[in-house]
């Protein structure tokens, strides 16, 4: 009798001991979700304070200058005529190496001698009457890399100015002789037709 109630106890004592490691090992095979969050990098690039990211498609206003003359009106180009127009681009909220293309054409085709010339790249920090340095433009394209610089902690690319030369050429292998610049003058003043140079600007992320 003695013997079979400690058999029982031993049965109790195990099935309890086996009770716990159940729930102890139960605790292994537990399941949960979590959410991985990543941040995107930032791709928002400001030309001429106009947003360009937010379609496939964009059209600016770009006012060009005419430089000073004795020989012409303020602003009006004429024959022998040069000026500039500033591209302005702000990429502060690019957070990826990037590269930038600018494709320029004239579009008068009537006006052969009119040439887009040269470019600069002005920093931000230039001021009106600061010295340039200029490149000469192949192919009316401007091809640029801008990488982000991993030595500095949260670096931020700065705003920068394209500012594109042009003139209308007058000298050796001129295409237009003094009659037709005289020609093409009366007919934009009677169409009421402006100087006009397109501007396509690409943008790509690096990869």
């Amino acid at each position: 009798m003695e013997r079979k109630i400690k058999f029982l106890l031993l049965l109790i004592s195990t099935a309890f001991t086996l009770g716990l490691m159940s729930n102890t090992y139960s605790r292994y095979v537990a399941s949960t979700t979590g959410d991985v969050e990543l941040v995107f990098a930032k791709w928002q690039i400001l030309v001429n304070n106009d947003d360009i990211t937010s379609g496939n498609t964009s059209t600016i206003n770009i006012t060009p200058i005419i430089e000073e003359s004795q020989n012409t009106t303020s602003d009006k180009i004429a024959p022998s005529s040069k000026g500039y127009f500033d591209i302005n681009i702000d990429p502060q909220n690019v957070g990826v190496s990037f590269n930038y293309s600018i494709d320029l054409e004239v579009l008068n085709e009537n006006m052969p001698d009119l040439l887009i010339t040269k470019y600069a790249i002005l920093d931000n920090d230039y001021v009106e009457g600061d010295e340039i340095t200029t490149v000469n433009l192949e192919n009316n394209q401007i091809n640029n890399s801008l990488e982000i610089d991993k030595s500095v902690e949260n670096y931020t690319f700065e705003p920068f100015t394209i500012r594109v030369f042009f003139e209308w050429y007058e000298g050796e292998n001129e295409q237009m002789d003094d009659a037709q610049d005289t020609l093409v003058a009366q007919q934009a003043q009677e169409n009421n037709e402006n100087l006009k140079i397109q501007a396509t600007i690409t943008f790509n992320q690096k990869i």
